[in-house]
Protein backbone atom coordinates (compact mmCIF):
# COMPACT_ATOMS: atom_id res chain seq x y z
CA UNK A 1 0.00 0.00 0.00
CA UNK A 2 1.56 3.93 -0.72
CA UNK A 3 1.82 5.98 1.92
CA UNK A 4 3.39 9.57 2.24
CA UNK A 5 6.49 7.46 4.08
CA UNK A 6 6.33 4.51 1.74
CA UNK A 7 6.72 6.32 -1.74
CA UNK A 8 9.45 4.40 -2.79
CA UNK A 9 9.89 0.65 -3.49
CA UNK A 10 13.61 0.01 -4.71
CA UNK A 11 15.73 -3.40 -5.14
CA UNK A 12 19.25 -3.05 -4.98
CA UNK A 13 21.93 -5.41 -6.74
CA UNK A 14 24.50 -4.01 -5.27
CA UNK A 15 25.68 -2.34 -2.01
CA UNK A 16 23.71 0.84 -1.67
CA UNK A 17 21.58 3.05 0.91
CA UNK A 18 20.74 1.29 3.40
CA UNK A 19 21.83 -1.92 2.10
CA UNK A 20 25.30 -2.44 2.92
CA UNK A 21 27.55 -5.27 1.52
CA UNK A 22 30.95 -4.80 0.86
CA UNK A 23 30.79 -8.18 -0.53
CA UNK A 24 28.46 -7.17 -3.22
CA UNK A 25 29.65 -3.67 -4.28
CA UNK A 26 29.66 -3.82 -7.76
CA UNK A 27 30.17 -6.23 -10.69
CA UNK A 28 33.09 -4.89 -12.90
CA UNK A 29 32.81 -1.18 -13.97
CA UNK A 30 29.00 -1.83 -13.25
CA UNK A 31 28.79 0.02 -9.50
CA UNK A 32 24.99 0.41 -9.41
CA UNK A 33 21.81 -1.48 -10.53
CA UNK A 34 18.62 -0.21 -8.50
CA UNK A 35 15.02 -1.13 -9.86
CA UNK A 36 12.95 1.18 -8.49
CA UNK A 37 9.07 1.45 -8.12
CA UNK A 38 7.76 5.32 -7.96
CA UNK A 39 4.41 6.08 -6.50
CA UNK A 40 2.09 8.38 -8.10
CA UNK A 41 2.69 12.17 -8.25
CA UNK A 42 6.11 11.56 -5.94
CA UNK A 43 10.15 10.91 -7.05
CA UNK A 44 13.08 12.19 -6.08
CA UNK A 45 13.85 15.58 -5.81
CA UNK A 46 17.17 17.66 -7.20
CA UNK A 47 20.04 15.87 -6.22
CA UNK A 48 23.76 15.76 -7.09
CA UNK A 49 26.07 13.40 -9.32
CA UNK A 50 29.40 13.46 -10.03
CA UNK A 51 32.30 11.68 -12.01
CA UNK A 52 29.80 8.60 -13.12
CA UNK A 53 27.82 7.03 -16.48
CA UNK A 54 24.37 6.94 -15.21
CA UNK A 55 21.64 5.05 -17.94
CA UNK A 56 18.21 4.93 -17.28
CA UNK A 57 16.04 2.30 -18.95
CA UNK A 58 11.95 2.81 -18.42
CA UNK A 59 10.27 -0.42 -17.70
CA UNK A 60 6.48 1.37 -17.11
CA UNK A 61 5.28 4.78 -16.22
CA UNK A 62 6.52 7.69 -17.41
CA UNK A 63 10.00 9.47 -16.02
CA UNK A 64 10.20 13.03 -15.67
CA UNK A 65 13.93 13.99 -15.37
CA UNK A 66 15.20 17.70 -15.05
CA UNK A 67 18.98 18.77 -14.30
CA UNK A 68 20.95 21.65 -14.06
CA UNK A 69 22.03 21.42 -17.74
CA UNK A 70 18.93 22.52 -18.72
CA UNK A 71 16.95 19.42 -20.13
CA UNK A 72 13.22 18.53 -18.99
CA UNK A 73 11.65 15.85 -20.35
CA UNK A 74 9.51 12.90 -19.84
CA UNK A 75 10.07 9.22 -20.83
CA UNK A 76 7.87 6.28 -21.28
CA UNK A 77 8.10 2.19 -21.50
CA UNK A 78 11.16 1.18 -23.38
CA UNK A 79 12.98 5.03 -23.22
CA UNK A 80 16.30 4.90 -22.92
CA UNK A 81 18.13 7.88 -21.09
CA UNK A 82 21.97 8.38 -20.27
CA UNK A 83 23.81 10.97 -17.91
CA UNK A 84 27.57 11.37 -17.42
CA UNK A 85 28.07 13.58 -14.70
CA UNK A 86 31.78 13.99 -14.63
CA UNK A 87 32.40 17.70 -12.62
CA UNK A 88 29.69 17.56 -11.63
CA UNK A 89 25.42 17.84 -12.41
CA UNK A 90 21.99 17.98 -10.05
CA UNK A 91 18.83 16.23 -11.69
CA UNK A 92 15.60 15.37 -10.10
CA UNK A 93 13.29 12.67 -11.50
CA UNK A 94 9.53 12.43 -10.76
CA UNK A 95 6.22 10.21 -11.47
CA UNK A 96 3.71 12.94 -12.21
CA UNK A 97 1.38 10.91 -13.22
CA UNK A 98 -1.47 11.04 -10.49
CA UNK A 99 -2.48 7.39 -10.86
CA UNK A 100 -0.10 5.34 -12.71
CA UNK A 101 3.12 3.82 -10.85
CA UNK A 102 6.73 4.53 -12.31
CA UNK A 103 9.15 1.77 -12.43
CA UNK A 104 12.89 2.10 -14.25
CA UNK A 105 16.20 0.16 -13.95
CA UNK A 106 19.13 2.78 -13.09
CA UNK A 107 22.48 1.67 -13.81
CA UNK A 108 25.46 3.59 -12.44
CA UNK A 109 29.00 2.60 -14.28
CA UNK A 110 32.35 3.94 -14.02
CA UNK A 111 33.56 5.85 -16.54
CA UNK A 112 37.04 5.10 -18.26
CA UNK A 113 38.04 9.11 -17.32
CA UNK A 114 37.07 11.04 -14.03
CA UNK A 115 35.86 15.06 -14.30
CA UNK A 116 34.64 14.94 -18.18
CA UNK A 117 32.05 17.70 -19.06
CA UNK A 118 28.36 17.14 -17.64
CA UNK A 119 26.23 15.57 -20.78
CA UNK A 120 22.83 14.19 -21.24
CA UNK A 121 21.34 12.39 -24.30
CA UNK A 122 17.88 9.78 -24.60
CA UNK A 123 15.87 8.04 -27.25
CA UNK A 124 12.37 7.53 -26.52
CA UNK A 125 10.82 3.87 -26.58
CA UNK A 126 8.48 4.49 -29.91
CA UNK A 127 12.11 5.64 -31.40
CA UNK A 128 14.01 2.64 -29.53
CA UNK A 129 15.47 -0.10 -32.09
CA UNK A 130 12.88 -2.97 -31.67
CA UNK A 131 13.25 -5.45 -29.04
CA UNK A 132 10.80 -8.10 -29.78
CA UNK A 133 11.97 -11.28 -30.12
CA UNK A 134 15.38 -9.74 -30.59
CA UNK A 135 18.58 -7.78 -28.63
CA UNK A 136 18.25 -4.11 -29.56
CA UNK A 137 21.42 -2.81 -28.28
CA UNK A 138 20.44 0.21 -26.70
CA UNK A 139 24.41 1.73 -25.00
CA UNK A 140 27.76 1.62 -26.18
CA UNK A 141 30.93 2.90 -25.80
CA UNK A 142 32.15 6.34 -27.08
CA UNK A 143 35.19 4.68 -28.48
CA UNK A 144 32.81 2.06 -30.67
CA UNK A 145 31.85 2.50 -34.10
CA UNK A 146 28.67 0.57 -33.57
CA UNK A 147 25.73 3.25 -33.98
CA UNK A 148 23.44 2.70 -30.58
CA UNK A 149 21.06 5.74 -28.99
CA UNK A 150 23.05 6.35 -26.01
CA UNK A 151 26.92 6.10 -25.74
CA UNK A 152 28.59 6.50 -22.58
CA UNK A 153 32.17 6.62 -21.56
CA UNK A 154 33.30 3.00 -20.71
CA UNK A 155 33.49 -0.09 -22.31
CA UNK A 156 30.33 -1.17 -21.52
CA UNK A 157 27.41 -2.60 -24.14
CA UNK A 158 23.34 -2.41 -22.69
CA UNK A 159 20.76 -4.78 -24.37
CA UNK A 160 17.50 -5.79 -23.84
CA UNK A 161 14.67 -8.05 -25.41
CA UNK A 162 11.29 -9.06 -25.17
CA UNK A 163 10.97 -12.72 -25.66
CA UNK A 164 7.59 -14.22 -26.92
CA UNK A 165 6.58 -17.50 -25.79
CA UNK A 166 8.19 -19.96 -28.91
CA UNK A 167 11.40 -17.74 -29.47
CA UNK A 168 14.86 -18.35 -28.57
CA UNK A 169 17.42 -15.33 -28.53
CA UNK A 170 21.46 -16.63 -28.64
CA UNK A 171 23.47 -14.50 -26.49
CA UNK A 172 27.05 -14.96 -26.85
CA UNK A 173 29.90 -13.55 -23.87
CA UNK A 174 33.03 -13.06 -25.97
CA UNK A 175 36.35 -14.39 -24.55
CA UNK A 176 37.46 -12.27 -21.33
CA UNK A 177 33.95 -10.43 -20.99
CA UNK A 178 31.34 -10.85 -18.43
CA UNK A 179 27.57 -9.37 -18.61
CA UNK A 180 25.34 -9.21 -15.59
CA UNK A 181 21.48 -10.08 -16.73
CA UNK A 182 18.21 -9.04 -15.41
CA UNK A 183 15.07 -10.37 -15.97
CA UNK A 184 12.90 -7.41 -15.59
CA UNK A 185 10.00 -8.79 -16.52
CA UNK A 186 8.25 -12.59 -16.91
CA UNK A 187 10.49 -15.64 -16.58
CA UNK A 188 13.36 -16.70 -19.21
CA UNK A 189 15.12 -20.30 -19.53
CA UNK A 190 18.98 -19.68 -19.91
CA UNK A 191 20.73 -22.49 -21.31
CA UNK A 192 24.17 -23.24 -21.46
CA UNK A 193 24.90 -26.31 -23.08
CA UNK A 194 23.47 -28.99 -20.86
CA UNK A 195 22.68 -26.79 -17.92
CA UNK A 196 19.36 -24.69 -17.51
CA UNK A 197 18.56 -21.80 -15.48
CA UNK A 198 15.33 -20.27 -14.69
CA UNK A 199 15.14 -16.86 -13.88
CA UNK A 200 11.81 -15.49 -12.44
CA UNK A 201 11.15 -11.37 -12.74
CA UNK A 202 13.56 -9.23 -10.26
CA UNK A 203 16.07 -11.92 -10.18
CA UNK A 204 19.52 -11.48 -11.62
CA UNK A 205 22.72 -13.71 -13.18
CA UNK A 206 26.48 -13.42 -13.68
CA UNK A 207 27.79 -14.38 -16.87
CA UNK A 208 31.51 -14.53 -17.30
CA UNK A 209 33.53 -16.50 -20.59
CA UNK A 210 37.02 -17.94 -20.46
CA UNK A 211 39.62 -15.08 -19.13
CA UNK A 212 41.81 -15.63 -21.65
CA UNK A 213 41.45 -14.00 -24.92
CA UNK A 214 42.23 -17.54 -26.73
CA UNK A 215 39.55 -19.17 -24.54
CA UNK A 216 35.86 -19.91 -25.86
CA UNK A 217 32.88 -17.54 -25.52
CA UNK A 218 30.10 -18.24 -23.64
CA UNK A 219 27.40 -19.41 -26.27
CA UNK A 220 23.79 -19.29 -24.53
CA UNK A 221 20.36 -19.81 -25.71
CA UNK A 222 17.65 -17.52 -23.69
CA UNK A 223 13.68 -18.41 -24.65
CA UNK A 224 10.61 -17.20 -22.42
CA UNK A 225 9.78 -19.30 -19.89
CA UNK A 226 5.64 -19.67 -18.46
CA UNK A 227 3.15 -18.00 -19.80
CA UNK A 228 4.26 -14.82 -20.27
CA UNK A 229 6.11 -12.51 -22.68
CA UNK A 230 10.51 -12.33 -20.99
CA UNK A 231 11.46 -9.06 -20.74
CA UNK A 232 15.59 -8.70 -20.32
CA UNK A 233 18.06 -6.35 -19.80
CA UNK A 234 21.93 -7.08 -20.49
CA UNK A 235 24.93 -5.76 -19.36
CA UNK A 236 27.87 -6.68 -20.69
CA UNK A 237 31.88 -5.67 -19.96
CA UNK A 238 35.32 -6.33 -20.29
CA UNK A 239 36.08 -8.99 -17.22
CA UNK A 240 38.72 -7.06 -14.71
CA UNK A 241 38.44 -9.30 -11.84
CA UNK A 242 36.50 -7.35 -9.84
CA UNK A 243 33.20 -7.24 -8.38
CA UNK A 244 30.77 -10.24 -8.48
CA UNK A 245 29.87 -11.80 -4.94
CA UNK A 246 32.99 -13.57 -2.99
Amino acid sequence: VWTNANWLKSRFHFSFAEYYNPKNSSFGVLRVMNDDLVQPDRGFGTHPHANMEIATYVVNGSLTHKDSMGTEESLSRGSIQFMTAGTGVRHSEYNLDKSTPLRFIQMWIVPRTRSLQPNYGSMSGEQSPSRLNQWAHLVSDVKSTVLTPVKINQDVNIYVAEIAQGNTLALEIKASRQAYFLQIEGQSQIKNGSETVVLDQHEAAELYAGLRADENSLQLEVSANGDSTAHCLVVEMKQDGNGGRF
